[in-house]
């Protein structure tokens, strides 16, 4: 029997109460669509550690699945310990287990150095009790030496434990179908569930893709240097562009999606509703 597709979405733990209300106005659009889950982010370093907890519960507190990210660099054993007992006692079943990036100012990278020392370290720790999910780069990751290599390190973190994992946002479906056979071949047997990044912005698009290494598309790119500031212009383009994307991956027996929102409901909602989710 094949298994239920799973959509979910990520929220970033806001930072203001401006930001608070925006959250929870976009929640209760993005509720009506039934998310399997929503992940909340974990600042480097464990910055946004207290409001990504705080953001979980009030998930929780509105009948939604509330998936807390964990990033282990710059954490110490103990740190990760007490947040792992936190979320247990919380009665969170699911987390997304990343390295995460070092925080700004500070060369101290804690006792992890990579995601497959944290997800063994879960594991030891915690047992079956979550449900873990890490990372994979489709378009390979920005430091890793090779494609071979980054392969190599996913598998290390589904070895060490990890049920599934979320790709980075990728415009490129390609792309993801090599990743997913290459996986395969590997002996990987996890689903790989496509991360999906709406456009509203076409700098801010540039501005996230040349910092995590997605690839933009060249004809994708030229369309939005045309646009220029036609705001309305760019989303429609960016709503066909994703749509399209999304309905090919899931025709192609993706495992799910997964929609970065950027704590806005309007793009992912009208995406989810035309795919007919």
């Amino acid at each position: 029997m094949t298994a239920r597709r799973a959509y979910s979405v990520e929220f970033f733990p806001p930072r203001t109460p401006e930001g608070v209300e925006k959250l929870r106005a976009a929640r209760r659009q993005l509720a009506q669509l039934k998310p399997a889950f929503c992940s909340v982010t974990f600042g480097a370093g464990g910055s946004t550690r207290e409001g990504t907890l705080e953001t979980v519960r009030e998930i929780r507190s509105e009948g939604l699945v509330g998936t807390p990210h964990l990033s282990c660099i710059g954490s110490t054993r103990e740190n990760v310990r007490t947040v792992l007992d936190q979320y247990r006692s919380d009665g969170i079943r699911q987390l997304v287990a990343l390295r995460g990036d070092l925080p700004s100012g500070t060369m101290d990278a804690g006792e992890f150095r990579h995601a497959n020392e944290l997800v063994a370290f879960i594991r030891a720790e915690t047992g079956d009790w979550f449900h873990v999910d890490v990372a994979a780069y489709p378009e390979v990751h920005p430091q890793a030496r090779s494609a071979a290599d980054d392969l190599a390190n996913f598998k290390r973190k589904i070895d060490a434990g990890a049920n599934s994992a979320i790709t980075q946002y990728f415009y490129n479906a390609d792309a993801y179908f090599r990743f997913v056979d290459d996986c395969e071949a590997a002996g990987v047997r996890v689903p790989i569930v496509p991360g999906v990044m709406p456009i509203a912005s076409a700098t801010k698009l540039v501005r996230f893709s040349d910092a995590c290494g997605a690839e933009i598309p060249r004809w994708i790119r030229r369309r939005l240097e045309g646009y220029g500031d036609d705001t309305p212009s760019i989303r429609a383009f960016g709503l066909d562009v994703v749509t399209d994307l999304c309905a090919r991956l899931v025709s192609r027996g993706a495992p799910g999606l997964h929609f970065y929102t950027l704590n806005q409901a309007s793009l992912t909602t009208t995406i989810w509703q035309r795919l007919g989710l």
